[in-house]
């Protein structure tokens, strides 16, 4: 009988555990032939993201529906994994407006593996459902496990209790789609990234590919439920001096307003750039602004068309 356990086997089987044959002389490299290799491996990055856009679209329509109906999205990860779903969740109140309790992050080992790797934390599948069960996530939310390998316990264990609650489920991996393990995941999203440049380091292709995906999808779902005009953030919140002269540049850059009128229509507009849009291009009172906003399900090309 043999002593190899079989998470052994299982890991020398991942795409994101191989060695990588491009770096293999990379500790016998300058400094500049290291960072020129790794810079060569992550260009396969966004390539590889490209590849699975079809499945980011799906994963975009099902989060828009979900928050659109009052429903969160849940990331949930370890390590690097977690880390992104935490800082992308963080990211979308100061930039969209949104509720913090929108978009959550959860990561095994809790807010101290923040700061400080636990990798421990992620072994156990129970912890990742015992965790939804503490954030009171509910069948109108949605899950969305982030693993690199696909098999992080912590995050497999998390999207089960996800299903048995009764959330739709998405699964950021960087393994590919037909090694995937968890058949009644509703979207995987598999960018595969090919070989780490330091062998099964995912914090760095991996990661980047995660960072990429998530900015996609949250983006991409912030853009279909109103949040942006054109290409600017018209719902973010003056929370700090950048915020508030970035909010009174947009008004500027839209309207032609100078500094001193873009100032006073958003103090009138209660600091709401979408509302202060409204009010100048179309000419109307803050209430007929606001009343538009509803009307057109808070799109401010909409609200200048009523």
């Amino acid at each position: 009988m043999s002593d190899v356990p079989p998470l052994f086997d299982e890991l020398q089987s991942l795409i994101t555990e191989q060695r990588n044959p491009n770096s293999l002389n990379i500790d016998d490299a300058s400094v500049e032939e290291i960072l020129s290799i790794i810079n060569i491996e992550d260009q396969r990055v966004p390539l590889a993201v490209k590849d699975e856009i079809p499945y980011i679209t799906k994963a975009v329509n099902i989060v828009t529906a979900t928050l659109k109906t009052g429903g969160r999205l849940f990331y949930v990860g370890a390590g690097t994994s977690g880390r992104l779903g935490i800082l992308d969740a963080s990211e979308c109140p100061p930039t969209f407006g949104s509720s913090p309790e929108d978009i959550q992050g959860i990561i095994a080992g809790g807010k101290e593996a923040v700061f400080r790797a636990q990798e421990g934390a992620e072994d156990v599948a129970s912890d990742g459902a015992d965790a939804l069960v503490v954030a009171g996530v509910r069948p109108t939310d949605v899950v969305c496990g982030i693993a690199a390998s696909r098999r992080t316990p912590f995050v497999v264990g998390a999207i089960s209790q996800a299903k048995k609650i009764g959330c739709q489920t998405l699964f950021i991996t960087c393994n590919p789609r037909s090694n995937f393990n968890i058949s009644d995941v509703d979207v995987a999203i598999c960018v595969v990234v090919g070989p780490e440049v330091i062998m099964g380091s995912t914090r760095m292709k991996s990661g980047t590919a995660q960072k990429l995906v998530l900015n996609m999808i949250t983006t991409a779902s912030m853009i279909r439920l109103g949040k942006v005009y054109q290409n600017m953030m018209v719902d973010l919140q003056m929370t700090a001096e950048k915020l508030t002269q970035r909010s009174r540049r947009t008004v500027m850059t839209v309207t032609g307003l100078s500094y001193q009128d873009a100032t006073t229509v958003l103090a009138a507009a209660d600091g709401h750039v979408k509302t202060a849009l409204v009010m100048v291009l179309a000419e109307v009172s803050k209430n007929e602004a606001l009343a538009r906003l509803e009307k057109s399900d808070g799109f401010v090309r909409g609200a200048l068309k009523i």
